[in-house]
């Protein structure tokens, strides 16, 4: 699961990348084709951290609250993309930025954390909850 993760990770980085080139090269249509590119990479990856990893995590008391604090970064990160979206691209670099802190978060802080706090039961029903 979290080798999925930070494969997804990679890709999240590269879509974001290509986002900021084509917005500072001022190509709306090619913004606009980027901002979906990102937004069906984003989606299912936020809803399987949440619903697989995260939630497991949660039930610890000890992970409970970096664990809302990762999905609040989800909901933050959403809500920059829907104004890139809507055309507002002064947000691009920050989206990016947000997104560079939240996923070093996840690879170096709650992944490392979960390979050792999480037992086999653990990361099965992890696997049967993420889509």
């Amino acid at each position: 699961m979290i080798g999925r993760l930070s494969t997804e990770h990679v890709a999240i980085i590269n879509a974001t990348g290509a986002l900021r080139r084509v917005v500072l090269d001022g190509d709306g249509t090619e913004a606009a084709t980027a901002v979906e590119e990102l937004a069906a990479l984003l989606d299912p990856h936020t809803r399987g951290e949440e619903q697989g990893l995260f939630a497991e995590l949660r039930l610890d008391e000890d992970f409970a609250d970096h664990v809302d604090a990762l999905c609040a970064e989800h909901r933050e990160i959403d809500a920059r993309l829907a104004r890139v979206a809507d055309g507002d691209h002064s947000d691009v670099q920050e989206l990016e930025n947000l997104l560079r802190r939240h996923i070093d978060k996840e690879e170096n802080g709650i992944f490392p954390a979960a390979a050792v706090a999480l037992d086999g039961a653990a990361w099965d029903r992890i696997q049967k909850r993420a889509p």
